[in-house]
């Protein structure tokens, strides 16, 4: 079913806290719920549909249904990790169209740093029943860093991308979270600072990975009738792709990730082309993630994102493609391990004219997001949203 216009994200927020010692996961579900549908000009009464993912408690959608007090007809509670919200948007624009919602609230949240989670340093657990692939991974102490940093050196392998390349991804991310008052780490930084951090992950530094927040966020998606009796800027859904990845039994290119597939079902959903796009959001666990993202969405040729990331090329006002103007997840914030939430309301902030003045990118009416969840060097779901502004 296509989505191409059926639906729209009439309300979008991000919870200002990046430690929430005082609150619990559920009440950071509710406080977000509670400021999308503040944005949108809705009420709770007007919630027909919810979407959640792993990260809320309980029984996900059944115990948050009960907890926010809502009266729904349509739950949905998807599960591929960093890309989960953007698979639950897509899902919501489809119930919508099919007719079994028509206000779909979406909210996301949780609390890794108050739990004092290190999510890079998370170790594969071996014999999980509901995870039969550990048993086979877990000999050889896989984490999350030394999946990514295996990505990364098979691509300076592959290509010969520099970690100083690399690094230029956290540099413009550093150089939009110096205007958000939010983002835990607000200093402009260099490359050579970058590089000079500790190695983490060979060849991953400290500073090529994200920060570890809490938090999370929420957004409504309602119907287009809906949408245009709100007194809101109207950001409509227009292209969606989702794709899982695997090791094909071997057979695996781990330069390669699912975005080349969610992507191309996206561009060709939403019909346009990555030089269509004014600006992305892209999921930022590591630099190595955006390099690796940027050429599967087909905005330089794989194996030339190095090149293309360098000089500043992410930065709004300098470069040819800005990217998380708020920070993301390197950053601004990394509530869970499912940010894709948090590129969504940036890329309906930058569509609305909301960014700060010092980002915000001048005629801005169609925006990616894309997200990665799982793990890139093994297997993982990829999800790409195109938002345009109507």
């Amino acid at each position: 079913m296509s989505i191409k216009g059926s639906a729209y994200i009439a309300g979008a927020y991000e919870h200002p806290t990046r430690n929430a010692t005082d609150k619990s996961v559920a009440q950071l579900h509710a406080e977000v719920a509670r400021g999308a549908l503040a944005d949108a000009g809705l009420s709770r009464a007007d919630v027909d549909g919810y979407f959640c993912s792993a990260d809320a408690p309980g029984t996900g959608p059944l115990s948050m249904v009960d907890y926010l007090n809502l009266n729904v007809r349509h739950v949905d509670s998807s599960n591929t990790g960093g890309s989960s919200y953007l698979v639950l948007v897509d899902h919501a624009a489809q119930a919508i169209a099919a007719g079994k919602c028509d206000v779909a609230l979406v909210t996301l949240a949780g609390r890794p740093r108050a739990e004092a989670k290190e999510l890079g340093a998370l170790r594969v657990a071996p014999d999980d029943p509901a995870k039969p692939e550990h048993s086979f991974e877990s000999p050889y102490a896989l984490t999350t860093a030394t999946n990514y940093g295996l990505v990364a050196m098979r691509h300076m392998f592959e290509f010969g991308t520099t970690s100083e390349q690399l690094a230029w991804i956290k540099v413009a991310a550093s150089h939009h979270a110096q205007h958000n008052p939010q983002a835990m780490l607000r200093n402009v930084v260099t490359v050579e600072e970058v590089v000079s951090s500790p190695l983490i992950a060979d060849p991953l530094h400290k500073l090529d990975a994200c920060v570890i927040s809490d938090g999370g966020g929420a957004v409504v998606v309602v119907k287009p009738e809906i949408a245009r009796e709100l007194k809101r800027p109207r950001v409509r859904l227009i292209g969606a792709g989702e794709c899982p990845k695997g090791q094909a039994g071997g057979d695996v290119d781990l330069t390669v990730s699912g975005a080349r597939r969610s992507g191309a079902a996206a561009y060709a959903e939403a019909g346009v082309t990555p030089s269509d796009i004014k600006y992305v959001s892209l999921y930022d666990s590591f630099t190595i993630t955006v390099l690796v993202q940027l050429e599967d969405l087909g905005f330089c040729a794989k194996g030339q994102g190095g090149r293309f990331v360098a000089d500043g090329n992410l930065i709004s006002g300098v470069g040819k493609l800005p990217f998380n103007t708020d920070g993301g997840g390197l950053c601004n914030n990394h509530p869970v391990h499912r940010g894709g939430m948090t590129k969504i309301i940036e890329a309906v902030r930058q569509l609305r004219g909301e960014a700060h003045p010092k980002v915000q990118i001048p005629n801005c009416d169609l925006a990616l997001v894309n997200g990665i969840g799982g793990q890139l060097g093994t297997r993982h779901g990829a999800a790409t949203l195109i938002l345009e502004r109507e």
